[in-house]
């Protein structure tokens, strides 16, 4: 072909592929996985065209508010088992919204399938599963974002640069990362039968089996480590990841943790009521605190980070940021967080939609197809997302071993000098499901 008809082509082919709308798929399709889809149809005309749930409840609904949002109008396949919707092909990207348990075997799948992904945070529920999961997005090139969205926050982004990376905080010598939501599991339900919607024993798939409760399924299953990591797992994980973006950190040299069940002894939640972790990083360390019940140290910082520099101190939380310099000539800057409510009105109204967090999601979503179009590596890449979860795993092995201090060993994935700690880092799979091995992903 002559150069000058070769290039015509070439760039109108360029043109149809940017205007083809990437083809959706979501598994899990409760409120999180909901959420992350509605906001990704709101920044580019995808296609949804496969839901994958094991409540046939939540797959219907999920597949009406679709076909109500998407451009098209059209309901998508759906789909019981994530396998048959991953072997259904009809897909360029897949978004990972079940509980932390099944993180990982659908996200491997999804990169030998030759997909895109968007996995909810924590990657996994121990440290093997993250470390195959960040194997098998290298082996098949795949771009994969973590939902660790602080790093996509307008006005935290704001903070990083016109504050830390200005050098506006001198010398950080210490950050305290927090919560202190009444977010545990208060209630003490008897077990039960599973209600007829959802098929328990694949959503139990390869985590123990527990008889059914009704804290379970939908959203309290996080009272229990058989599914997570506890508030260390959900929480401490965005702002132990928000801490090491601003500040540029990788790995913790060591981690330590002590904590328990203190104060709510009654209820059927198995997961800490209280915990503090330090992740250690030589000169600067990060302590994390949480306290299901009482009060927070600072109303206004319920759930944040603390950076405390010798020239100022920077509060941050999903809410705004405080810069509370120590030179009383120099003024305090207050910012409250950004809500896009006139440009996307269907935030007002979505159900369960947390519309703080919203632009974060989207902002999120547009770094993750930007970086798809450019095979790059999106802001939470899967090895930040590895970084930061197994991090906070580590946490809870120290706690489970009475405190004792982990050091980490990035270059062969393991603690030093501490077999037993070592034999915890991969929980056992219940059969017939297999444990990824990251060696034969």
């Amino acid at each position: 072909m002559l150069r000058r008809t070769f290039l015509p082509a070439t760039l109108a082919g360029m043109a149809y592929a940017q205007e083809k709308p990437k083809r959706v798929g979501l598994i899990g399709c409760g409120w999180y996985g909901k959420a992350d889809l509605l906001r990704l149809i709101q920044v580019s005309p995808v296609e949804v065209t496969s839901l994958c749930d094991v409540d046939t409840k939540m797959l219907a609904g999920a597949a009406d508010i679709v076909a109500e949002r998407q451009l098209s109008k059209k309901k998508p396949a759906t789909f019981s088992d994530y396998r048959k919707m991953l072997a259904a092909g009809n897909l360029d990207l897949v978004l990972i919204g079940t509980p932390d348990h099944w993180h990982a075997l659908p996200m491997i799948e999804a990169c030998k399938a030759g997909l895109d992904i968007y996995v909810q945070k924590p990657i996994g529920v121990d440290v093997v599963e993250g470390e195959a999961m960040l194997a098998a997005a290298r082996k098949y090139q795949r771009v994969v974002q973590v939902g660790t969205q602080r790093r996509s926050t307008p006005h935290l982004i704001e903070a990083r640069d016109r504050i830390v990376r200005e050098g506006k905080l001198g010398k950080v010598g210490v950050v305290e990362i927090y919560c202190y939501y009444h977010m545990r599991a208060k209630a003490n339900p008897p077990d039960s039968a599973p209600p007829a919607n959802l098929d328990y024993e694949f959503w139990t798939g390869p985590a123990p089996m527990r008889p059914y409760n009704s804290l379970v399924h939908p959203r309290s299953w996080r009272a229990f480590m058989e599914y997570g990591n506890g508030i260390v797992g959900d929480m401490c994980v965005h702002m132990l990841d928000m801490t090491r973006w601003m500040l540029d950190l990788g790995w913790p040299k060591s981690v330590s943790s002590t904590g328990g069940i203190l104060v709510d002894k009654a209820s059927k939640a198995n997961i800490t009521d209280t915990q503090t972790a330090t992740f250690d990083y030589g000169d600067l360390k990060v302590i994390w605190q949480h306290r299901s019940y009482g009060s927070p140290a600072d109303p206004n910082y319920p759930w944040g980070a603390t950076f405390y520099g010798d020239k100022a101190t920077l509060k941050a939380s999903v809410m705004g940021y405080d810069y509370l310099p120590l030179d009383k000539g120099t003024p305090p800057v207050h910012k409250d967080v950004t809500y896009e409510l006139d440009q996307y009105p269907e935030d007002r109204t979505e159900k369960d939609l947390e519309r703080h967090v919203a632009p974060a999601i989207r902002g999120h979503m547009r770094d993750l197809l930007n970086n798809i179009a450019t095979r790059g590596r999106p802001v939470a890449d899967i090895e930040q997302g590895h970084i930061s979860t197994t991090s906070c795993i580590l946490a809870n092995i120290s706690q489970q071993l009475n405190g004792r201090t982990l050091v980490w060993d990035p270059a062969s994935q393991q603690i030093a000098g501490d077999p037993a700690a070592n034999r915890l880092l991969r929980r056992p799979y219940r059969a017939p499901w297999v444990h990824p091995d990251p060696k034969k992903v």
